[in-house]
């Protein structure tokens, strides 16, 4: 793994070849993540893994044409013949009026933020075991726990390094640890399976091993012994470990590409109320020691805590630079990069905020309705924004959480869903991407 300073060194030396060798412009990505992870299963080592991939990857422009190439092989040689075959790309592609590097007077000139995204602990693999072993035994000490899938450890690192010719060179690296379990409850056709895992920057705020493990097996046995639900329209009360997802498919509508392509079903939405006011969603790369954080994004903008809904309002599109020209307006620093291929668009660390009543108040009043723990399949339109997916979790009755319930269907459309939809006062940050508690009205529920 090069160091930081090697690594933006070697992608502004591709860029000053590329332009020697014709490109009108150019820029180059260095990625390197190296990992080591640990899995044990029913008390034995099951597997231990290492890790190392590094990439650099290079996009050349000539004129409007554009080409991009990559290469795990950072010999010079290498580097040459990955700087010819670009160029030589770039002189047939055809010509695309959007592409070019991000407008240059917007390229992030300061410093960047320290965001104390790097930890000096790097786990030994005896280590990664020991914690791996104490999250499954946890786990399997809790009544009714009949088997397991296993529990791991792990611990990353990674490094990042971005140049273009047009004035930017930056580079950040970032570290992670990790601990989960997966466990059984039951037996036969009546098993329930259920997993908790959690993950941070610094191994000081990874939660204890032991506590991961409790909750996968206090999770799997709750799930024993579901009952059927008769189908109709109820309340729905989304756990915030997969509550996250309704804010992701919020922002697979807002990202300029689908916008450009007219594909999202936010597509007329814009400056649009599509939640209640108390609903404001939060994107913010700078906070530090986040999951996704980051000091500028794909292209060297400056990145910033912005709003993506504030007091239930769309406030606007999330773009990189070609989907920003594509639109008519600027790039909003939500650029993501891989090591080939254009910039695409990503967020960082999204939150939505907290409402005002607890979890139990914002069921008190359900007669029935369901409280999901798991949702299953993928049957979200994004041009629609049709929404229909399996789903497991628990019963509602009268106001509090009864039988487990699995093999369900709960379908409504997102616009119908966010209008209706409210936050409870239960948010923590433990994910890239976090929600209260979260009530939604008047969803479809089928029972299995």
């Amino acid at each position: 793994m090069l160091s930081l300073e090697e690594a933006q060194s070697r992608a502004q030396d591709l860029v000053s070849a590329a332009r020697k060798a014709g490109a009108d412009a150019a820029d180059a990505i260095y990625a390197c993540n190296a990992s080591t992870n640990i899995s044990v299963r029913l008390g034995a080592l099951e597997d231990i893994e290492r890790s190392e991939g590094e990439e650099i990857g290079l996009r050349v422009f000539i004129g409007n044409r554009s080409a991009s190439i990559s290469a795990s092989d950072m010999n010079p040689a290498t580097l040459g013949t990955l700087v010819d075959r670009a160029v030589a790309m770039a002189r047939e592609a055809p010509e695309d009026p959007y592409a070019g590097l991000a407008p240059q007077d917007r390229l992030m000139k300061k410093r960047p933020p320290a965001l104390d995204l790097t930890d000096s602990e790097e786990p030994e693999p005896a280590a990664l075991r020991e914690r791996a072993m104490m999250a499954e035994d946890a786990a399997r000490a809790v009544p009714g726990i009949t088997n397991s899938e296993g529990g791991g450890a792990s611990s990353g690192r990674s490094q990042i390094a971005l140049a273009t010719s047009h004035g930017f060179a930056g580079a950040y690296g970032a570290t992670s640890h990790s601990t989960w379990a997966s466990v059984l409850a039951g037996s036969g056709s009546d098993m329930q399976r259920d997993y908790a895992s959690h993950s941070a920057r610094h191994l000081e705020d990874l939660d204890q091993a032991e506590a991961v493990g409790v909750r996968a097996g206090q999770r799997a046995v709750a799930r024993l012994n579901p009952v059927k639900v008769d189908s109709g329209v109820m309340p729905v009360i989304f756990d915030p470990r997969i509550g996250s997802s309704l804010v992701g498919h919020l922002i697979g509508g807002m990202v300029g590409p689908a916008i450009a392509r007219r594909s999202s079903f936010l597509l007329e939405s814009l400056g649009e109320a599509l939640f209640d006011a108390n609903v404001t969603i939060i994107d913010d790369p700078l906070l530090a020691r986040g999951l996704r954080s980051r000091p500028f994004d794909g292209e060297g903008l400056p990145v910033e805590r912005r709003a993506l809904i504030d007091k239930g309002v769309l406030t606007g599109w999330l773009m990189d630079s070609a989907s920003a020209r594509q639109l008519g307006q600027e790039p909003t620093g939500h650029a993501s990069r891989g090591g080939s291929g254009a910039p695409g668009v990503s967020i960082t660390n999204v939150h939505m905020e907290p409402g005002s009543i607890s979890p139990g108040d914002l069921m008190a009043d359900v007669k029935r309705g369901i409280y999901v723990t798991e949702l299953i399949g993928m049957g979200v339109n994004g041009v629609t924004g049709d929404y229909s997916r399996g789903a497991a979790g628990f019963l509602i009755e009268n106001g509090a959480v009864t039988n487990a319930v699995s093999e369900i269907t709960i379908a409504s459309n997102l616009k119908a869903m966010f209008r209706s939809l409210i936050p409870a006062n239960d948010l923590h940050f433990r994910y890239a991407m976090n929600v209260p508690t979260l009530r939604v009205d008047g969803m479809t529920v089928a029972g299995g």
